[in-house]
């Protein structure tokens, strides 16, 4: 329970430094990140609600107040009934929280007939989002959290390494077949639930960044776009690969593949505290530019892990964040030519206190021994 208390209490310290009120939170990764409390939404109105002046209070249904009382270290609970509904309970909480004509933060992913229900109790309240604060609390990690992420990105190794073991008997396989492969090592490594849809584009199919899988057969000579990850703990592991399961592509490709990892590895370079995430993206993107395929590079050059596959800090052109020790993020240049093929190479670092850490250490070149 302590690290959930003592991140409520930051969360609490946070607020105080803005022009918020209070913050309202809802089933999802923030209320996991700050309680504990991880459950899917329901038609059920389920608020904490996060005040300064006051102890935080979960507003929850009946059926829903064990679960919060047994996983969270939030003490305060009030609870409403099927028969008696929600509005008029929220109404007095609301009114002794002093949140009557308040500006509040509400989270991203609240459902519209919540938001709804909180503007119809307070109609004179202004409205904000909890990511205001939260996402500069989640940015980084702390010991815990870093555990897991590699325990996860361990376990992603596994099953990239049991995926480039196919060698020659990944041709002939569907993309489906293989995505539906993947799936399997990822539990077999440990993995409890897949971060995302897996990703397998053959051919032609891996110059859509966000292509799934399909039915196209992988052929000899194929280059095929891999990215996957999983759960362990809570916490994702995200890589990518691109690899030729047997036969030769054609001389583009390879001289692309060089492109993209000589670009990944400047960006990895370049990570240390006090560099910009614009210029770890601007690492990448100068490296693929020099070679001719900038505007095939259509993409940030990676993004932030936590509970959240897609959090901050987002590599981004441009972007004036500092890095500092204990962020995660993805970095992951890709080159894209239609109707050819695309190559994307992804590796999850944590920042440290000289530089980085990768938390992915399978190969990274395209060629399958055996």
């Amino acid at each position: 329970m302590s690290p959930y208390a003592d991140r409520l209490a930051a969360c609490q310290r946070r607020l105080a430094g803005s022009d918020a009120d209070g913050i309202v939170l809802f089933p999802g990764r923030n209320l996991e990140y700050l309680t504990g409390f991880a459950e899917e939404p329901s038609e059920r109105a389920l608020f904490l609600f996060l005040t300064v002046d006051h102890e935080p209070v979960f507003f929850v249904p009946e059926l829903a107040a064990q679960q919060v009382d047994d996983r969270t270290p939030v003490e305060m609970v009030r609870t409403w009934s099927d028969a008696e509904g929600p509005v008029e309970l929220l109404a007095a909480l609301i009114s002794e929280l002093d949140l009557d004509g308040s500006h509040l933060l509400v989270d991203e992913t609240m459902w519209a007939r919540f938001t709804q229900l909180l503007g119809s109790v307070v109609p004179n309240a202004t409205f904000g989002l909890a990511e205001e604060l939260l996402a500069e609390l989640r940015i980084r990690k702390d010991g815990a959290e870093i555990a897991a992420l590699r325990r996860a990105a361990a376990a992603a190794d596994t099953a990239m390494m049991a995926i480039r073991d196919l060698g020659s008997d990944g041709v002939g396989m569907t993309e489906a077949e293989l995505a539906a492969r993947i799936e399997t090592e990822l539990t077999a490594a440990g993995g409890a639930e897949l971060s995302f849809e897996p990703i397998v584009g053959s051919g032609p199919n891996g110059a859509m960044p966000h292509h799934t899988h399909s039915d196209r057969i992988i052929e000899a000579g194929d280059p095929v776009v891999v990215d996957f990850g999983t759960r362990v703990d809570g916490y994702p592991s995200d890589q990518t690969r691109t690899v030729v399961f047997d036969g030769e592509p054609n001389e583009e490709f390879q001289a692309v593949h060089d492109v993209v990892r000589h670009a990944q590895k400047a960006a990895i370079e370049t990570i240390e505290p006090g560099v910009t995430a614009g210029e770890v993206d601007a690492a990448a993107r100068e490296s693929i530019e020099t070679a001719g395929y900038g505007e095939q590079f259509i993409h940030r050059t990676g993004h932030g892990v936590g509970l959240d596959i897609h959090e901050e800090p987002m590599i981004v052109d441009g972007s004036d964040r500092l890095l500092k020790p204990k962020m995660v993020f993805s970095v992951e240049p890709g080159v894209y030519v239609p109707g050819a093929f695309g190559v994307r190479i992804e590796n999850l670092v944590v920042v440290t206190q000289e530089g980085c850490e990768r938390l992915n250490t399978t190969p990274r070149d395209w060629r399958i021994e055996g």
